[in-house]
């Protein structure tokens, strides 16, 4: 063993960990950590504001299933990655933040952007922890990496004292970390066919993370064999192919009210992974709570998340992927009560994601547009966005078809879809990458548009422009009809800023435009925004904001 500096021991960790980028902002906090990186295999992708680092930290945890890492600065570096650290929470996203400290003879002083990371951390990561001797990085640093994937996938924060980065000692290295694979008991998967087989119309939910390829094809034989529909819940469409026979649709926001009778209807759910919160359970509505465990068996590979919300009949601690090795090799039934179920909700899901039927107000028909980009774009390709009703275009009409094609936090964070987009054009350079923005999102962290440009990833940005923060006007137009406050906003022209970084901008007024203007996006080589211009009446695909509003203001 020769003598190291606490920031060389802490890349060479990342190096055996299988660390392929690095997300940052730099700071003095952490030299000694940028200098190691110099000579690195490793990307070092320098971002533009400490948020859009930890969302290409944890889009990269999402696409990999291993922990995205991002590095910031002490203080307001810290404070301004946190809405990464949140959606890596909510989402059960593997991701690693280190952050930056001051030296350890200054702690406890209030030094200069000094933070006690434990506290402000606390009760969004599984794990804060503090370096405090260069001895322990590896040890730390493998640990970090286990409990972020270990588990219910989440967040990990470790903090880096500035002078600890500096100290010289000889250390071994840790081995790799992998997570252990849990898996369904045998008398588990007795249990689970025995009462599928005792069902008369099932249905399979299939959510959360620490998916594999492999597990979503194991989870399609399964449903083949069984003849169940499958279903997904909120921004998880990439974990079953959409133009699979048995695929039922998702449980987003403002789902189809077929599925959601469908699931009301059923006598048994099949809860794959996740943990059937706010968004896709429609405001805890659709199971009972805790219930009487009678319908629901629930697969998990945290334990404390079983029966924690819903009391299941039947609780199996295994990892997504690994239970749906299992179910795939079940024996194949020779009877099955529900019939053509899985058939008919298929031909129930096809029916509400056609974009065709659907007019709104205005030039720009944004269902016109969704049918030419399923017509252009590749099967695999990876569409980003944050929150917003512009997503809703994304989320009914686009046919996610392939794994690892779906980047969208389940948290609601907007600012999102751009980072990531720049995150997953850099992890996978040969594939077609969109991220959807409204304009109220894109202003969030469009500035991360730079990155793009710096490294030369030409991720395809649609920003969705009305005028408005629209979810919350239409909120606002619900509960207090016509008295609009703090949703209106005025843009810039967002083709002239994409030109003015350096990429290629696009104005579509009208909808015959977009087909022109997404093949010079294409063929430009360059990072690209098109700037599509919207009636702010065509807030929904069904309904206009007019509507929402005299609706509301008709007397109860």
């Amino acid at each position: 063993m020769t003598l190291r500096s606490g920031g060389q021991i802490l890349v060479d960790q990342l190096k055996i960990h299988g660390a392929r980028h690095v997300f940052c902002v730099p700071g003095e906090s952490y030299l000694a950590v940028l200098d190691a990186l110099h000579d690195a295999e490793i990307a070092t992708v320098v971002c533009r504001q400490e948020g859009g680092a930890a969302y290409m930290a944890e889009a990269l945890g999402k696409l990999t299933g291993r922990p995205g890492i991002a590095m910031v600065t002490r203080g307001p570096g810290a404070t301004n990655a946190s809405p990464g650290i949140h959606i890596a929470s909510q989402d059960s996203t593997p991701m690693i933040l280190f952050v930056g400290q001051v030296a350890r003879d200054m702690k406890e002083r209030e030094a200069f952007q000094e933070l006690d990371y434990k506290a402000v951390f606390g009760s969004m990561a599984k794990w804060v922890v503090e370096i405090d001797r260069a001895e322990r990085i590896p040890e730390i640093v493998s640990r970090a990496y286990h409990v972020a994937m270990q588990g219910r996938p989440g967040p990990v924060v470790v903090a880096l004292p500035e002078d600890m980065l500096t100290d010289r000692v000889a250390v071994a290295d840790a081995l790799r970390a992998e997570p252990v694979l849990v898996r369904p008991a045998a008398q588990d998967m007795q249990e689970l066919q025995r009462r599928l087989l005792a069902s008369r119309n099932p249905i399979v939910l299939a959510g959360g993370s620490g998916w594999t390829a492999e597990g979503s094809a194991d989870l399609q034989r399964f449903a083949e064999s069984f003849r169940l529909p499958v279903a997904v819940t909120f921004r998880r469409q990439m974990l079953f192919p959409a133009d699979h026979p048995n695929f039922a649709g998702d449980l987003g926001i403002g789902p189809n009210p077929r599925l959601l009778k469908r699931i009301q209807d059923s006598d048994l759910v099949l809860l794959v992974g996740g943990r059937l919160s706010e968004m896709p359970s429609q405001s805890y509505t659709l199971l009972d709570i805790p219930g009487n465990g009678a319908k629901l068996v629930h697969v998990h590979p945290g334990t404390e998340e079983l029966n924690r919300v819903y009391r299941a009949g039947l609780g199996i601690a295994a990892t997504p992927a690994a239970f749906a090795a299992a179910a795939a090799e079940l024996p194949r039934p020779n009877d099955l009560p529900w019939g053509e179920a899985a058939a008919m909700a298929h031909a129930e899901y096809l029916a509400w994601s056609d974009p065709a039927p659907i007019r709104t107000a205005g030039d720009v028909q944004m269902s016109e547009v969704m049918v030419h980009l399923r017509k252009v774009l590749p099967a695999d390709s990876i569409f980003c966005n944050g929150a917003g009703n512009y997503a809703t275009w994304v989320h009914r009409f686009w046919p996610f078809r392939a794994y690892g094609s779906q980047l969208a936090p389940t948290s609601g964070s907007m600012g999102y879809g751009v980072p990531a987009a720049v995150a997953a054009k850099a992890l996978e350079p040969g594939r077609t990458v969109v991220a959807f923005a409204g304009d109220g999102c894109f202003m969030m962290n469009g500035q991360e548009f730079a990155t793009a440009i710096q490294y030369r990833l030409p991720i395809i940005v649609v920003v969705v422009d009305n005028g408005m923060y629209g979810t919350i006007r239409m909120h606002q137009e619900r509960e207090y009809p016509g008295r609009v406050t703090a949703t209106t906003l005025t843009n810039p022209d967002f083709a002239a800023l994409a030109r003015a970084y350096g990429g290629h901008g696009e104005t579509v007024r009208k909808t015959g435009e977009f087909p022109a203007a997404l093949d010079r996006a294409r063929t430009s080589g360059l990072p690209s925004i098109i700037h599509c211009l919207i009636d702010p009446e065509a807030i929904t695909p069904a309904r206009s904001l007019s509507e929402i509003r005299n609706a509301a203001r008709q007397p109860a």
